[in-house]
């Protein structure tokens, strides 16, 4: 078994584990059972004789090899119970609904300004614990400012159709405090990072306010959601819109946003005379900063590993984007937070999303030419192969990610391969000329002017697009849906995807 493939496995363990340990709660006997005989099974071809016959078997089955999986599975399980111990242990917490507290904290992120109010991230001083503030629109706060805070802290409420307790839990928030009584104090300490992250919110802030000058909403606020991750931007009737018509993708930082970007950025260094080497360094350097600019979502931080590899294998000329650099890229993830598995939905669309395309597109791509040749007398020739992809890639990941979409916004979008295909083909040019028109506006303003006006005509396309396909039989609502059918529904998706692939290599033509 190759190193590759033992890493692979040995991620999936530790995932498993988080996963077993998110719907069962282990207890320590099973753990220190598990530990024993993972152990057990790695030393096991040491203390066996040579001309034992239980030897070549042992040596046959791999047990080390197991050994260390089910070890990576207690891995898995102690750092879920790890997450779980710091939050039933949190000291703020025990507060909540407990009357009027005082505290002093640094705002810990960008401010999430809305219409009528603004949310804060708050850090408590003493704790270290973190508190999410709804205060008044005005006065406006910065990041890392000092304030004094005078309130009642609350558990976050679960709604009906909608656990919001459970949407903060995976960022570490475990109490919230609606509008507080606010002193602003003084400026937070400021470390390295802090100062650097300071800088790219700063630049973050310019690019928003040449997009907005550049553009008139709503294409400014989609331009934002696009380019800058900034969702809150984007209005809840044009989100609806989105989500009838399956284009919510678009305003979700993704590997395609991330790779459109670096390619973007790869190219420009290279046209300003920079070897290859270097140009892929500072292509990765922008990717860590782009992460960063759109405010270090799960999906974005995914999609910059995923540009990442994209971007090294072709500096390496091979390509490296696979299941098991994806299983990675997770386990690492899951390992800084367990607690994106279960209560992050944007973290299980992503990779679900690319697993579908690695093993579920090539064979829908090939059955629809088998299809078109057998019946049509139709061979589709390689200048429609693009156009094919996009409908492949689109079905593809809708059917690997349907499942979680009807359990966490139950909505099906019944025009979204239409859409897809409408939409994506212009959606490079809509990223490349709408972040170099902002980049532009920064320097020089009617320079910025100039070179949004092809964004403004392929956006008002791509606005057209969504117009005509958001009606009222688009899409159908499913309510009250369990988390208990997702098991049956992965187990066919798992079992249909292993066959039909089986069966495309006994029969080359599909």
């Amino acid at each position: 078994m190759t190193s590759s493939k033992i890493l692979f496995f040995l991620c999936l363990s530790f995932i498993a584990g988080i996963f077993i340990n998110s719907i069962i709660k282990v207890p320590q006997f099973f753990v220190l059972g598990f530990l024993f005989a993972g152990i057990l099974l790695i030393f096991l071809p040491f203390v066996i004789s040579e001309n034992s016959s239980i030897k070549k078997f042992v040596i046959r089955g791999n047990s080390s090899i197991i050994g260390f999986c089910i070890l990576f599975s207690i891995l898995g399980i102690l750092r879920m119970q790890i997450s779980e111990f710091n939050i039933a242990n949190d000291k703020l917490s025990k507060f909540n609904g407990k009357g009027q507290v005082v505290l002093t904290g640094t705002i810990s992120d960008k401010p999430d300004v809305r219409d009528t109010n603004q949310k804060l991230k708050i850090k408590d001083e003493k704790s270290k614990s973190m508190i999410l503030v709804t205060t008044n629109r005005y006065p406006e706060y910065r990041y890392l400012d000092e304030i004094k805070l005078t309130g009642k802290l609350e558990a976050p409420i679960v709604f009906e159709d909608f656990n919001y307790k459970d949407y903060l839990l995976k960022d570490h928030i475990y109490s919230v405090m609606n509008f507080p009584k606010v002193e602003k104090l003084d400026r937070g300490r400021v470390s390295i990072f802090s100062c650097v992250y300071e800088k790219i919110l700063l630049f973050k802030q310019k690019l928003k306010q040449s997009i907005q000058d550049n553009f008139l909403p709503p294409q400014s606020s989609i331009l934002q959601g696009i380019i800058l991750g900034d969702k809150s931007a984007v209005g809840q009737d044009i989100k609806d819109k989105f989500r009838i018509t399956g284009l919510s993708h678009i305003i979700a930082v993704s590997g395609m946003h991330v790779v459109i970007m670096s390619s973007i950025i790869m190219s420009f260094l290279l046209f300003l005379g920079l070897w290859r080497k270097q140009a892929f360094y500072g292509a990765v350097i922008f990717i860590c900063i782009y992460v960063v600019l759109v405010g270090l979502p799960s999906s974005g931080i995914r999609a910059g590993i995923m540009g990442i590899i994209y971007l090294s294998g072709q500096a390496l000329g091979r390509q490296t984007m696979n299941s098991r650099i994806i299983v990675l890229a997770a386990a690492l993830m899951l390992l800084a937070n367990p607690l994106l598995l279960f209560y992050d939905a944007g973290f299980q669309l992503s990779f679900l999303a690319v697993l579908g395309l690695i093993y579920f597109e090539p064979f829908v791509r090939n059955f629809i030419k088998f299809l078109a040749n057998k019946f049509l007398n139709f061979k589709i020739s390689e200048k429609y192969e693009r156009a094919l992809m996009m409908l492949t890639a689109t079905v593809s990941a809708q059917i690997f990610t349907l499942p979680i979409i009807i359990y966490n916004f139950g909505t099906v979008s019944f025009v979204s391969p239409i859409t897809n295909i409408l939409v994506l083909p212009i959606i490079y040019y809509v990223i490349f000329f709408g972040f170099l028109s902002s980049l532009a506006g920064i320097i020089w303003a009617p320079l910025g002017w100039l070179l949004s006006v092809p964004c403004y005509f392929l956006m008002t396309y791509f606005l057209w697009v969504i117009d005509i396909f958001n009606k009222p039989w688009a899409y159908k609502i499913i309510s009250n849906v369990s988390w208990i059918w997702l098991f049956p529904s992965y187990l066919i998706i798992g079992l249909a995807t292993w066959f039909l692939n089986s069966s495309r290599l006994n029969n080359p033509a599909l």
